[in-house]
């Protein structure tokens, strides 16, 4: 049998159920990967070895091996509490603050059979698109060391990247699944808003922050979303959902693995920042997207290309709810001190905010939204580039002047956030390559709960591409 660090998540649990390993070996091969990888890249900031351990202890001993995840590592990135193991928020305020409860999310993931070996980095407290935290440094790109990560859950996709984890949760509010995992060459799927129950973003501002995976092939995603959704019944809990099904998510595995269908695709050729701020794209993200579409074409897909409308205010807009974000951060008076400049800027000017001026700019981005969504209808799935310049160096992003840093955000991934804004399912395909050999990502946009039609694309992309065979040095 291949390594342990090899196998795809599917191919780990069939092991797994056959008896060829065990939980405490799968938990043992993990722990010893990050002990060897890990000081070179910094993706966890946590490791908690003897409770990995014992939970392999209670798996082996359940007589109930059917679970969804029963025996898979994975990681709880440092933004969700798990009961007993310190939660930072990648902020120097709260490092050695340790969780008195677990979070939903975490219940549900344990409920599905999973193994958690620690805590993945982040950002301070998720706010930026890149993960160097001051609290516990900057996290490195397996494939180049000088590279970052992207982010929020830069950490979790360095992980997985390195073969470390087979797959990692995160969560996206403004790109934070799709931007690393391009960056780090993955596979990384932000789900419609209201579908994952413990992590819907129907309780964060604008709804924006949901829940989703990383991984490296398309069924590892569709595995892991699966499990964090915590059917009932083998039913996905609609009741909590803001976005209609397309009639096959009660399915996602069964789409990623069978990867059928004919689809009418759009290209979008243009960004909502086009008006505020100079978007450049790299030749080799466009190179991606025209793989991609090549493929398709192929394939028997429909292929056009078109244009978002739009009134060129999306940019203020969205930062003015990026502000707001911040605002109820819990952080007052001397501690505002101990923050770091773009965090500290965030929660200043968010508190400045009007209820007025809030209102209006919630009033316009749902009708951005609504728009959007009218807009894209016609197509199964909309594809961008995942990020228009290639993987940053490790402090390319301005640390001093918080405006600046705002701006570079946007523009190293203007085509992430409006996706968030509008609710929808996005997947980041791991399709091309920079000329010296970095990930170049693109991303499928779907319609509301379509799901099941981006995980079906992204697995004819991926017996196309096999990008599943790649690894960093």
């Amino acid at each position: 049998m291949a390594e342990l660090h090899d196998l795809t998540a599917l191919d780990l649990w069939a092991a797994l159920q056959r008896g060829d390993t065990t939980p405490m070996e799968v938990a043992d091969h993990a722990l010893e990967r990050a002990a060897q990888c890990d000081p070179d890249i910094g993706a966890f900031v946590t490791v908690t070895a003897d409770a990995a351990r014992q939970r392999a202890r209670e798996l082996e001993r359940s007589a109930d091996r059917t679970a969804l995840l029963w025996g898979l590592p994975l990681a709880d990135k440092d933004l969700v509490n798990r009961e007993g193991v310190p939660t930072g928020f990648g902020s120097r305020l709260f490092q050695g603050s340790v969780a008195p409860a677990s979070d939903e999310l975490v219940k549900v993931l344990d409920a599905a059979g999973a193994i958690s070996i620690g805590k993945t980095a982040t950002p301070e407290f998720g706010l930026a698109g890149y993960t160097e935290p001051l609290a516990t440094g900057p996290v490195r790109n397996p494939w180049d060391r000088t590279r970052g990560v992207g982010g929020s859950s830069g950490g979790a996709a360095a992980a997985v990247a390195a073969r470390i984890l087979p797959f990692a949760p995160g969560s996206d509010g403004g790109g934070s699944i799709r931007i690393p995992a391009a960056a780090c060459g993955l596979v990384g799927i932000k789900p419609s808003r209201g579908l994952i129950p413990s992590a819907s973003g129907v309780t964060s501002l604008g709804g924006l922050s949901v829940g989703g995976a990383l991984a490296r092939t398309v069924a590892d995603s569709a595995l892991l979303v699966d499990a964090m959704i915590g059917r009932e019944n083998g039913r996905i809990p609609h009741h909590y959902a803001l976005r209609a099904p397309d009639g096959n998510d009660g399915d996602l595995l069964g789409a990623a693995v069978r990867g059928e269908g004919r689809f009418q695709l759009g290209i979008l050729t243009n960004t909502p920042f086009d008006d505020e701020l100079d978007i450049v794209i790299d030749p080799a993200a466009t190179a991606a997207v025209s793989e991609a579409a090549n493929r398709y074409t192929n394939m028997g897909h429909g292929i056009e290309e078109f244009t978002l409308e739009h009134d060129g205010r999306y940019g203020e807009r969205f930062r003015a709810l990026w502000h707001a974000s911040a605002a109820s951060l819990p952080v007052d008076g001397a501690q505002l001190t101990k923050l770091e400049p773009l965090t500290r800027h965030l929660v200043e000017r968010g508190r400045g905010i009007s209820a007025r001026q809030l209102i209006e700019t919630l009033g316009a981005l749902t009708e951005f939204e609504r728009s959007v969504i009218e807009q894209f209808f016609r197509f199964d799935a909309v594809m961008t580039p995942t990020l228009a310049l290639t993987p940053r160096p490790l402090g390319w992003f301005d640390a001093h002047d918080p405006e600046h840093n705002f701006r570079q955000q946007c523009e190293y991934e203007p085509f992430t956030s409006f996706v968030n804004v509008a609710g929808l399912p996005a997947i980041t395909l791991p399709v091309g390559e920079t000329p010296d050999g970095l990930p170049m990502g693109v991303q499928l946009i779907g319609r509301p709960g379509g799901e099941a039609t981006l995980f079906a694309l992204g697995a004819q992309l991926e017996r196309s591409i096999r990008w599943q065979y790649r690894a960093p040095a």
